[in-house]
């Protein structure tokens, strides 16, 4: 047979789709590399580019090439080609979904995605392991246990990035180191090293010996050992133990890679040397910053400084090198058209190579910014630069099954270094051209400039309203080490932003409700989000008045809307030890005075929120779900417990399980817990709950009345955070609506003992509760008695009240009659603060 005849490598079933499962990789790293350079065109964030490097590319050669070196030196079968390419398309299909949904916040696509990467992970974890129990003994079954333990990383990756996109605000930083560490170190770090063993040998030229199967199987178990270590120290927030974990990992890179050592010959050889370097650098590097900072408050600036070194210096450039040799054993036929491959692979691999090392120290070190960009615009040309030539030898491989040119011909040299040189020309000078600009320069014409702090993963203000047509400018500065950035639903965004960095983000004239959010991955579900508003008090409707005095709008004399109920006061006795409640943070329009409709912010849509009523010792389980659009949050006073977790604003459409028990009685306030508190409890994110003092008998009639002030206007408003602000309320009220009692008188019999809890709300004024016409035999206040009927024959006109108190009084009514109760600050009762007892005969 002819030797033209014999089929081309390319085209046999399993050959065909092994080379098209390389391409994929290069068709990653190409994308990776457009992201970088246009992601501010695109409106992506920054990230993306490194996800489709490391969750793209570089996953996709992982499993591609472990699979390949496992059949081949196990010598075991391998996966029949359509087995192969359902499995990869399946990853890839992940990846993308993954992407996608934490890109565009749809929480079902990043789940699906993430779910769907780890099983895969997962799935190749337990068929690698399955190979090596048939694979025929021999020197190589150490390749299994390194890309066993590979996939295990990347599984809990997986989940540590599931936390990420679903918002966790407390645990994000730890989340994110973890996240960081599982994936750099174990699935790269891991496979790299494993294969290393194999492939460093091939392209020296030298020999696999005994000594080398000996280091592989002693350095495993340091290297993991040191990264479990190392995941544990970051998720307990223990600096200390994260470094032992790093230097342990360090050590476990230095048992591989001694006996491996042998001078480097050739481009594969020199790039995978120089990557496996910036990996021992970035995990020693990562650990002597660890220990200096001697706070895991630090630990996202850290991490961000070792990122770089990680994704370009070693995982980057470990890529580049390994495809530079293996590539054209995949796709030549033959030793001449091997050569003839790995002759345009080399191609001006020593300035690629140069141009990535430098690169690094100027994207870690590089101060001003023009130097830290010329850093990126270098190794984003190198790599480019080698796919150029992987895909002119690549993709007609992988259609046809043959090159461009024949066996041993080579294209012009100049022609490629003149692109490449062209290429470098370019990018710098557009990296010198915008880098140069300030990012706190003054924006030309008049505007309303708004200072916007990023701290404790929030936007500070969360809500900013304007008149119509203003032009308004964001003065963005992040004050935490996590780096952040500030994106408008425009598209608009702030570069990413180090500690203490502030940049300038020019809305333009708003005309409308705008959002703007962090794009970091997971900061907008964590709550980094904030609303610009217009301002109510500029759309001047009969619901919504101007006017300074605006308590002429609560009308003495009006009457209830039609179909309006009143807000049963009645309060339910305490049943079970165990309460589990779902509150939901809505938005509705409520009679907030007779005849009067308003906007507000509530809990389980009712302002108050519903009252939650135990004994001491009991467990209260509260579930809350922000179904608005801007973050809100919920401090319970009946509990005590560190806030920084369960009180933290939620992001709209996320939730979280307060939980807390009782340990004193009291009557206790609950309320949003998001800034301005004011505002939120203003508007009506206030609520009750009662806890038994031991012992307390019981009695006819029990009653809850929650005082409060009234704000009316739109809520969020400058007119209404003004009014808010200045002690200038419109009104007061009971259980959220101004005179509701006086249209549904509570009720009672003459003789009955009736008990009254009373909790003030605010946000501002304090409260007297007195009832005309009668008197207290009974008082409880703030978990003390200061009166009760076997003490003392006195009595109590008044139960007085600081905001956020609570407590009760009782009383018997003598004689049937309508008895009007007040808030005995004569202004609140004369604007709202007042009800009816309506009191009949025992029968």
């Amino acid at each position: 047979m002819k030797e033209n005849s014999t089929p081309p490598r390319g085209r046999g079933v399993r050959g065909r789709v092994f080379v098209w499962a390389n391409v994929v990789v290069l068709a990653w790293l190409a994308l990776a590399v457009m992201l970088l350079a246009l992601h501010d065109a695109f409106h992506v964030p920054a990230w993306v580019a490194l996800h489709a490097l490391l969750l793209g590319a570089v996953t996709n050669a992982i499993v591609i090439w472990s699979e390949h070196f496992v059949v081949t030196l196990c010598r075991v079968p391998g996966p029949s080609p359509r087995r192969l390419a359902f499995g990869l398309t399946a990853l890839n299909l992940s990846v993308v979904f993954a992407l996608v949904g934490v890109t565009t916040d749809v929480a079902v696509l990043a789940g699906v995605g993430g779910t769907a990467v780890a099983v895969i992970a997962a799935v190749h974890t337990i068929h690698l392991l399955r190979l090596r129990k048939t694979a025929l003994p021999g020197r190589f079954g150490y390749l299994t246990g390194f890309y066993g333990a590979a996939s295990a990383a990347l599984v809990a990756g997986a989940a540590s990035g599931a936390g990420l996109a679903a918002g966790a605000a407390h645990w994000y930083a730890r989340l994110w180191a973890a996240h960081v560490h599982l994936t750099l170190l174990g699935w790269i770090g891991l496979s790299v090293l494993g294969t290393l063993f194999t492939l460093w040998p091939t392209t020296t030229g030298s020999r696999i010996h005994q000594g080398t199967i000996t280091a592989a199987r002693r350095s495993l178990p340091v290297l993991a050992g040191g990264l479990v270590v190392a995941t544990g120290g970051v998720l307990t927030a223990n600096v200390w133990v994260t470094a032992a974990g790093l230097l342990c990992y360090a050590a476990g890179i230095v048992v591989a890679i001694i006996p491996l050592w042998s001078r480097p010959r050739g481009p594969a050889a020199w790039m995978l040397a120089a990557g496996t370097g910036w990996l021992g650098v970035a995990v020693l590097f990562d650990a002597v910053q660890l220990l200096f900072a001697g706070t895991v408050e630090d630990l996202p600036e850290v991490i961000g400084t070792v990122l770089p070194v990680l994704a370009v210096g070693f995982t980057a450039q470990v890529l580049v090198g390994a495809l530079t040799w293996l590539l054209p054993v995949v796709l030549g036929r033959g030793p001449a058209e091997h050569k003839a491959i790995a002759e345009i692979l080399s191609r001006g691999w020593r300035t690629r190579a140069v141009a990535t090392n430098v690169a690094i120290p100027l994207i870690v070190f590089g101060r001003p910014a023009p130097v830290h960009q010329i850093g990126w615009a270098l190794a984003a040309v190198s790599v480019a630069a080698f796919l150029v030539l992987a895909l002119r030898v690549a993709v007609p491989a992988a259609r046809n099954g043959v090159l461009n040119s024949e066996p041993g011909q080579a294209q012009p040299r100049g022609t490629t270094t003149g692109v490449l040189a062209g290429l470098v020309v370019v990018v710098v000078a557009v990296a010198l051209a915008t880098s140069g600009q300030s990012n706190t320069a003054a924006v030309p014409g008049e505007a309303r400039t708004v200072d916007v702090t990023l701290s404790g993963m929030r936007v500070r203000p969360d809500t900013v309203s304007v008149p119509s047509g203003t032009r308004l400018v964001l003065r963005v500065t992040n004050q935490e080490a996590m780096p952040h950035d500030l994106r408008l639903d425009s598209g608009e965004r702030t570069p990413l932003l180090a500690r203490g960095e502030t940049a300038l983000l020019d809305v333009g004239q708003v005309s409308g409700d705008r959002r703007a959010w962090c794009t970091v991955a997971g900061h907008r579900a964590a709550g980094m989000a904030m609303t610009i508003r217009l301002d109510g008090s500029h759309q001047h409707t009969p619901a919504e008045p101007d006017s300074r005095d605006d308590t002429a709008a609560l009308d003495p004399g009006a009457s209830p809307s039609s179909g309006w109920k009143s807000r049963d006061a009645t309060l339910a006795p305490a049943a079970g030890t165990t309460h589990r409640v779902e509150l939901r943070a809505t938005e509705q329009d409520l009679e907030v005075a007779p005849g009067r409709r308003e906007r507000r912010w509530t809990f389980a849509g009712t302002a108050p929120g519903p009252a939650l009523r135990g004994r001491v010792g009991d467990q209260f389980e509260i579930t809350l779900i922000n179904d608005t659009t801007m973050g809100h949050g919920i401090d319970f006073h009946a509990g005590a417990l560190a806030p920084d977790g369960p009180m933290r604003t939620l992001a709209p459409g996320e939730r979280l399980v307060y939980r807390f028990t009782a340990h004193r009685a009291g009557a206790w306030l609950y309320h949003c817990s998001t800034m301005p508190m004011s505002q939120h409890i203003a508007n009506g994110m206030y609520g009750a709950v009662i806890i038994d003092p031991p012992g307390l008998p019981a009695v006819d009639r029990e009653y809850l009345l929650i005082s409060s002030q009234l704000y009316l206007g739109a809520p969020g408003s400058d007119a209404q955070a003004g009014k808010i602000r200045d002690g200038r309320p419109d009104g007061w009220m009971f259980n959220g609506m101004a005179a509701q009692y006086d249209h549904a008188p509570l009720t009672a019999r003459t003789g009955e003992r009736v008990r009254i809890w009373l909790v003030n709300a605010g946000p501002g004024d304090t409260t007297a509760f007195h009832v005309v016409g009668a008197q207290f035999d009974t008082v409880y206040r703030e978990g003390a008695w200061p009166l009760r009927p076997a003490d003392t024959a006195g009595g109590a006109q008044v139960l007085d009240l600081a905001p956020a108190q609570g407590g009760f009084v009782e009383l018997t009514f003598p004689e049937p009659g309508r008895y009007p109760f007040v808030d005995h600050d004569m202004r609140h009762a004369e604007n709202g603060a007042h009800g009816l007892f309506t009191v009949t005969e025992h029968q």
